[in-house]
């Protein structure tokens, strides 16, 4: 037997009756000759963190536009943040933790520059609207490994789709993933609001933090022991009624003290101004547009290559690019 099937048979004989195996796989978009050392989860994830979408969340926000510090979360570490969450959940519920990971790393792929500010404004301009979800799943599809895709199993892509949205996953760890993404970005949020000093401990509700725990590991560890407890034996995940109404509780502080805090948030408008005048920029001017693009451009129409090009970018390859566009360049003699 190789590796991989050692591994297989292995997870036949530990795993809960409703995790998902990987032998049992539905495959992906295009078939491919199994690896002799690698399940097909554990190779999605390899091809997701090796892929350039991956390597760019380091530099994109989080939820604070370009802080000043070292310390502040990007969109890579939360993603991190998210993974380990939901191997956790995965691990206390017996579920396939490979397949829980790739989902994870890969759920935040096609966020744009500037964090949700930039997928709001592309939300307007876009035909038809933008979701960052649906972006994440475009680019394993189809943008990465020069149109492509990462032709990653059908399980991965249905959890990275489905980690926000109407639609739930399928699978269970397709839903610990969208449980432990809550769980991630409410309390790193929390700790990134107290750094900036936009909100101070006293100031998140008591009643929440006599239920949930008075500081950040307290509170993670509060909330995913709960999820592990509650959704025992169960078909699907869910949280207790307790710790779920105040995680639900702690989630609308946040939107009333931190997302919608005109001190935190003062200079979303600017970028979103940015990501707007690039893409009419690009819109009236395709032919700017890098080569890769160019493909989709033809095949889907400009606005989704320009579209693509824009959320693909960096916080700071944006703005670099607003600036070499819009910006008058100093003039000397050499």
């Amino acid at each position: 037997m190789t590796l991989r099937e050692v591994t297989e048979q292995r997870e036949i004989e530990t795993l809960s009756p409703y995790a998902s195996l990987s032998s049992r796989s539905q495959g992906r978009p295009r078939n491919i000759e199994p690896c002799a050392i690698r399940t097909c989860y554990q190779r999605d994830i390899d091809r997701i963190v090796h892929s350039k979408a991956f390597r760019r969340l380091m530099h994109k926000t989080q939820v604070f536009l370009q802080p000043e510090g070292d310390h502040y979360r990007t969109r890579m570490t939360h993603t991190l943040e998210v993974a380990r969450i939901a191997r956790t959940i995965a691990r206390g519920l017996r579920l396939n933790e490979d397949l829980t990971e790739a989902i994870a790393l890969g759920h935040d792929l096609g966020h744009t520059p500037f964090g949700h500010a930039g997928e709001r404004i592309l939300n307007e301009i876009l035909p038809g609207g933008f979701r960052h979800n649906e972006q994440s799943l475009r680019v394993v599809d189809r943008l990465e490994n020069g149109g492509d895709g990462l032709n990653l199993c059908y399980e991965t892509r249905r959890g990275i789709l489905c980690h926000t949205g109407k639609d739930m996953a399928e699978t269970l760890e397709g839903q610990v993933v969208r449980i432990a993404d809550k769980i991630a970005y409410i309390n790193h949020d929390i700790d990134d609001a107290m750094r900036g000093g936009i909100i101070y401990p006293l100031d998140i509700p008591l009643d929440v933090s006599q239920i949930l725990g008075w500081d950040h590991g307290g509170r993670i560890n509060t909330l995913t022991e709960d999820v592990i407890s509650a959704s025992q034996g169960k078909d699907k995940i869910v949280q207790s009624p307790l710790r779920g109404g105040a995680m639900a509780k702690l989630r609308a502080f946040m939107f009333d003290a931190v997302y919608r805090n005109p001190v935190a948030k003062g200079e979303e408008s600017k970028a979103q101004a940015m990501i707007a005048r690039l893409f009419e920029y690009y819109q009236k001017d395709p032919d700017q547009l890098p080569p890769d693009f160019q493909d989709i451009r033809v095949r889907e129409g400009i606005d989704r290559a320009v579209c693509d090009y824009i959320a693909g970018m960096t916080d700071k390859f944006a703005v670099d690019t607003y600036v070499s566009v819009f910006v008058p360049m100093s003039w000397s003699v050499k």
